[in-house]
């Protein structure tokens, strides 16, 4: 018996230590395995990382592209409605002066070829001069008239033509901009399908918040804002709007319903591109009764950016954006903006922090 223990006890002793050297060398490679994998994953975050860094600059830049080119073709296709209704204009006019030429001409035929001379009738010679001088006095007056429309009408022909020139030379580089806009934009889309997931119940607290507040600033202070810092300054240099287009009503002035406006009214063309107006994260993106499609992003230092009417929305509550980059378009059917800026819960003038267009 005592044979067997030792036995037993050698054999132990003789496999334990290269069971165990076995289990070690498995753990060694797992560990091994993972790190490698953790690697790749670092790799792929990174990578991940940098392709939508690199999206949203394009972003930027795409989009400051394709506001421009919209602006300059409104531009254009209005000097060209503005050209045709001038245009229209002045062929009435020569329309309404031929006729004029004709009666003053008929009347100098008539006269013509009903001379009457004699001494006996002095007076109707005298009136008949007279008559004739003044209607060749109009006559030359309309003429002048005329050639002076003629002149007008072909400068604008000319200058329509230049103006129709430059909008057609632009719009194969428009629908190339364009195009690509919105290519990055679906890549966008993609690449906040991960983020879309993780916020689906953030969203749902944000919906309910909607249908309790009763006006925008309630909405805006129930988002939350950054952190507050002793330095109120946004920018040191002021920002561009959000959108292009005209100021209407300024903070403090009387609203249509008679109240202090908190913020500013923009006026815009049709579907205007509507972009970040500085750094900062989406804080809502959702239709808020009133008020259309509303994007209410927070920016540092305690800063909230409220903006209206917009007929789509191109991202995401949570999402980062950088200054400049698309956020959505405007609603045709309601070309205002409403812009609302906040610092905690104070409305701050929007023309401390913006240029005016």
């Amino acid at each position: 018996m005592k044979k067997v223990i030792v036995i037993f006890s050698l054999l132990c002793a003789c496999v334990g230590p290269v069971y165990g050297a076995s289990e070690l060398s498995k753990i060694n490679a797992q560990i091994k395995q993972t790190e490698q994998q953790n690697k790749k994953l670092e790799q792929q975050v990174k990578t991940s990382e940098r392709d939508v860094a690199k999206t949203k600059k394009e972003l930027v830049k795409a989009a400051d592209k394709v506001s421009s080119l919209e602006e300059q073709r409104a531009e254009m296709a209005k000097k060209i409605a503005e050209l045709d209704a001038k245009r229209d204009k002045i062929t009435k006019e020569m329309d309404d002066n031929q006729e004029r030429i004709a009666d003053a001409a008929a009347s100098i035929l008539f006269v013509a070829s009903h001379p009457s001379f004699d001494a006996d009738s002095m007076r109707e010679y005298v009136l008949t001069s007279a008559v004739l001088s003044g209607v060749a006095d109009l006559l030359d007056e309309e003429i002048k008239r005329a050639e002076k429309q003629v002149a007008e009408l072909e400068k604008i022909r000319r200058t329509r033509a230049v103006e129709k020139e430059k909008l057609d030379r632009t719009a194969k580089k428009y629908a190339k901009e364009k195009t690509d806009l919105d290519k990055l934009l679906r890549t966008r889309s993609a690449q906040n399908e991960k983020l879309k997931n993780e916020h689906s119940a953030l969203q749902k607290k944000l919906r309910d918040l909607s249908a309790r507040a009763k006006s925008i600033s309630e909405l805006s202070a129930g988002v939350g804002s950054s952190e507050m810092s002793e330095d109120s300054r946004f920018s040191r240099r002021k920002l561009n709007l959000p959108v292009k287009g005209k100021v209407v009503v300024k903070f403090g002035e009387k609203t249509a319903l008679g109240l202090s406006s908190d913020g500013w009214r923009v006026r815009v063309r049709g579907d205007a591109l509507v972009m970040a107006p500085a750094d900062g994260e989406v804080k809502f993106a959702d239709s808020f009764r009133g008020f259309g499609k509303v994007v209410i992003m927070s920016h540092k230092n305690g800063y909230n950016t409220v903006m209206t009417n917009l007929g789509n929305i191109d991202v995401m509550l949570g999402q980062e954006v950088l200054a400049g980059e698309p956020i959505g378009r405007m609603n045709p059917d309601k070309p205002e903006m409403y812009l609302e800026v906040r610092r905690g819960n104070k409305a701050v003038d929007p023309a401390r922090l913006f240029r005016e267009d």
